[in-house]
């Protein structure tokens, strides 16, 4: 499935595929995102290129499948080291490996390591304070979100 996806995202650099999800019903998920995002019209022309594609290649030879191509939404957590970039300067809850819990401006990211500048304290006491975290100790990161 990747190797179809590829070509697709040539005709565009700025986006990437994040991941492909195949459920035992034949249900095909697959997630693109873009570093400045990605328009529901390109969303849309990626479907019908793909569901093309898959057709094509009879791996579905009764046509019993569903495809699904969008953006992966804020509840899903971050993947990709380009998704880390995207979001530096959003606020993000991460979830460490040892069950440890963090929250904070994610301020920078890199090929092995995020950094995340956390609020302690209140008022007066108030402080910043700067973490280093490497992607190998992350479970999960999600972006929050602040009204």
């Amino acid at each position: 499935m990747t190797e179809k996806i590829g070509p697709l995202l040539e005709q565009n650099p700025s986006h990437f595929l994040v991941e492909i999800k195949i459920k035992p019903t034949n249900n095909i998920k697959v997630f693109i995102d873009g570093d400045q995002g990605v328009g529901i019209d390109q969303l849309v022309r990626y479907n019908r290129q793909l569901y093309k594609a898959i057709e094509e290649l009879g791996t579905f030879p009764e046509g019993d499948f569903s495809l699904e191509v969008s953006s992966p939404g804020l509840d899903e957590p971050l993947k990709l080291q380009r998704q880390y970039l995207k979001n530096v300067g959003r606020y993000v809850d991460i979830l460490l490996l040892d069950g440890t819990k963090l929250e904070g401006k994610l301020t920078g990211a890199d090929d092995t390591s995020l950094t995340v500048e956390e609020e302690k304290g209140k008022g007066k006491k108030k402080e910043l304070v700067s973490h280093t975290i490497l992607l190998s100790t992350i479970k999960t990161t999600k972006i929050q979100i602040k009204f």
